[in-house]
């Protein structure tokens, strides 16, 4: 009867949004419900890491608030409209235009903003190549393919915290399983751009792509932290299919775009020094915030916007957005706090720890779960990424990369997610529900390819 009494909140989130209800009521009745339980059945004992749970919220709070400021700043400045048509004349269409939308542009716009701006600024890109509407929507969705490191990480931190493991240890953990995401979208984005009689030479070159960007995610996930690495390894492939590409009849780079570059730079340089700053100098673990891309964001945003006439209107739609986005984020967390400091989430862990080796193979499809229904890393992991690390322990497992599988998976299934679908089909012109249901199965077949692999790589690991 315990079991599922600390199984309600999460099953009534689901239910809730499963049923067309608002993600805030879903998110608000987990809530209410894992504190009722609480106080009948698991009361809490123990207040004093609330604190620090607070912290790691309101810094989340902060990175979501500065991802959309800094994107709205670009969009209604015309810097990135800027950036991607230069960018477009650089690398023309076909495949290698393709693969640098998918495994360039779009993981370095989401890693640096998140929720989806990523495909905002990718679609337009691919529009302009002469492909098909339902093709581009399905090639731009491909590109959310570095989601662990979006808006810098703040998913990815969570799942951190709530697992006991550190953040840049877990993000380098993700980073080895989402070879297997960046590998499959490259295949998967080529296949579905090239000709018939050139489908295997375009996986080939799309396998390459997501391996390079592979490399270099871990690459400078080790060198520089969990926070910027989606950022820079994307900035590489970028700068690779651009300085690749055709050149003569490229006309010079605006000088709107050179600022939005200098913004970049002020927020990568910003939190790779005053982390680096952080570790060298053993400083407070207050002092950390100062290298948060929370803090960062704002920076960037605060030099790209400086003279700028419409940063009252930027300030006004960026409110609204965040008003949107931040209180599910928040409502998702404290579901996770109160599961977890009230020992639900252990007590419901050691349940479905019963099952054995058996659950192994279902986890991966738990964070997939999470992802496609909450349309958020963040809020996956806050729902799932407890109970997750609990039932690690349980089963003796090692819980590194147990939680890591868990973060990309969830990460991944996010493309296929009913909102990021829609987004898609709004960018591309398309509103038909023959579109809607071919671009879902394209995207969930991509996905079950995915989680199938990862179900397997964590059961054989289990097995060593």
């Amino acid at each position: 009867m315990l079991l599922l009494f600390s199984l309600s909140p999460i099953v009534l989130t689901i239910a809730g949004l499963l049923l067309r209800l608002r993600p805030v009521y879903a998110a608000l009745l987990g809530v209410l419900t894992a504190v009722v339980v609480s106080i009948g059945y698991f009361p809490i004992q123990d207040w004093s890491g609330t604190s620090t749970w607070l912290v790691v919220m309101v810094e989340v709070l902060l990175i979501v608030g500065g991802g959309l400021l800094l994107a709205q700043t670009l969009h209604t400045s015309g810097a990135q409209a800027q950036l991607s048509h230069w960018v477009h004349q650089r690398t023309g269409s076909g495949v290698k235009g393709v693969l640098l939308v998918v495994h360039g542009v779009v993981p370095f716009a989401e890693s640096l903003t998140g929720f989806g701006i990523g495909i905002t600024i990718g679609i337009p890109l691919l529009l302009h190549m002469g492909l098909e509407k339902r093709k581009v929507a399905a090639i731009g969705l491909l590109g959310l393919c570095a989601i662990p490191w979006g808006s810098m990480g703040p998913g990815t931190l969570v799942a951190a915290k709530m697992s006991g493991v550190s953040f840049d240890t877990l993000g380098l953990a993700s980073a080895v399983f989402n070879i297997v995401p960046f590998v499959l979208t490259g295949m998967a984005a080529a296949y579905i751009a090239s000709e018939s009689g050139y489908k295997t030479k375009a996986m080939a070159s799309g396998a390459v792509s997501g391996l390079a960007l592979a490399v270099l995610v871990l690459l400078a996930n080790f060198c520089f932290g969990t926070a910027p690495a989606g950022a820079l390894a994307a900035l590489i492939m970028v700068l690779g299919y651009v300085f690749t590409g055709r050149i003569d009849d490229t006309q010079p780079l605006p000088a709107l775009a050179k600022r939005a570059l200098c913004s970049y730079a002020v927020l990568l340089l910003g939190v790779l020094g005053m982390g680096l700053a952080y570790r060298l100098g053993h400083w407070p673990e207050s002092w950390r915030l100062l290298a948060s891309p929370g803090l960062w964001l704002f920076v960037a945003t605060a030099y790209l916007s400086w003279g700028m006439a419409q940063r009252q209107a930027v300030l006004r739609t960026t409110w609204q957005n965040w008003l949107r986005v931040a209180p599910v984020t928040a409502l998702f967390i404290v579901l996770g706090i109160v599961m977890t400091v009230s020992g639900m989430a252990k007590y419901l862990a050691q349940g479905l720890a019963s099952s054995g080796t058996a659950y192994l193979a279902l986890a991966p499809s738990v964070g997939a779960l999470g992802g496609y229904i909450t349309g958020s890393n963040v809020g996956a992991n806050a729902m799932f990424a407890a109970t997750q690390s609990q039932i690690a322990q349980a089963l003796q497992v090692n819980v590194l990369w147990f939680m890591a599988i868990h973060n990309v998976c969830a990460a991944f299934l996010l493309m296929a997610s009913p909102g990021k679908i829609e987004m898609a089909l709004s960018l591309s012109g398309l509103d038909d529900a023959k579109s809607r249901r071919w671009l879902t199965r394209k995207m969930l077949a991509v996905a079950a390819v995915v989680v199938g692999i990862l179900t397997m790589v964590n059961v054989l690991l289990a097995m060593q």
